[in-house]
């Protein structure tokens, strides 16, 4: 079994073990998840009550595409993109249905991507959700995102998610 250490400037934010079945790669990225300023990269696409577009209120769909970095800060290493929509499905707690692609832009990783599909209990400390699959070196992947939010700023919904990624693959 070898293992391939990828280092950053900054961090080290992806670990790749090489099997002799399976391949296991370990990535920890964050997630700026942004509604506000010149150049928001998320929008409320679908809310019921027009005058009211949160992202928290049942039945909003949100269309994002997220910058992916090294560390919290978002003028950290950018890595990737995570691009796609999520709704919010729970009516009586913050649970998001998720349907997004983590493209990655950076080194080793550059053109492939995960896909991730599932519920995101985003009032949970501390959520599971599922990789359904992927791209590029991540072809047929399956797997599971933990995420941990880092900061969530409750006027604008502005929120930055820690991701700690385990993929399988062949």
């Amino acid at each position: 079994m070898a293992v391939l250490k990828w280092a950053q400037a900054e961090q080290s934010w992806a670990n790749r073990v090489v099997g002799e079945k399976e391949t296991v790669t370990n990535l920890q990225f964050y997630f700026h998840d942004t509604f506000t300023g010149n150049n928001p990269s998320a929008i409320v696409v679908v809310s019921l009550n027009s005058t009211k577009q949160n992202p928290a209120t049942f039945g909003s769909i949100v269309m994002a595409d997220d910058p992916l970095t090294v560390t919290p800060d978002p003028n950290s290493k950018l890595v990737g993109r995570a691009q796609g929509l999520y709704g919010s499905a729970g009516q009586t707690e913050l649970s998001l249905i998720m349907d997004i692609s983590l493209i990655f832009t950076d080194g080793f990783y550059n053109g492939s991507s995960l896909s991730i599909s599932g519920i995101n209990p985003a009032s949970n400390p501390v959520r599971e959700i599922p990789i359904v699959g992927g791209t590029g070196i991540f072809r047929m992947a399956r797997g599971f995102a933990i995420a941990r939010t880092y900061s969530f700023n409750l006027t604008s919904n502005d929120a930055v998610v820690g991701y700690n990624v385990t993929i399988f693959s062949s």
